[in-house]
């Protein structure tokens, strides 16, 4: 409408906007393709190395704690250390201990 129109302007009901944003919505991401996991937004195919190094990265990591963490227990094990006492001892206060 022009600013020198007398009428004024025509608001759609909130329903009517609603469907036509749904709508709109639906033609602009049918070109952004899928996401992998349900609920998670899609992403621009450039980014999809970086996110797939980035995924093996965090993998590797988490797993080589998990092999460190095993390795650790098993050589604990071998000296007879008990971790669990060593835990608990560690946690009580430095004080005095003459009692």
């Amino acid at each position: 409408m022009r600013d020198d129109d007398p009428q004024p302007q025509v608001v759609l009901p909130e329903p009517v906007r609603d469907h036509l944003g749904q709508q709109l919505r639906t033609v602009y991401t049918v070109d952004g393709g899928k996401p992998q996991y349900l609920g998670d937004d899609v992403l621009p195919q450039e980014f999809e190395p970086q996110i797939k190094r980035l995924e093996t990265r965090l993998k590797t990591h988490e797993e080589g704690t998990v092999a460190v963490e095993h390795a650790l227990d098993r050589i604990l094990d071998a000296f007879g250390v008990q971790v669990e006492a060593d835990k608990d001892a560690a946690r009580e206060p430095q004080g005095d201990r003459s009692a």
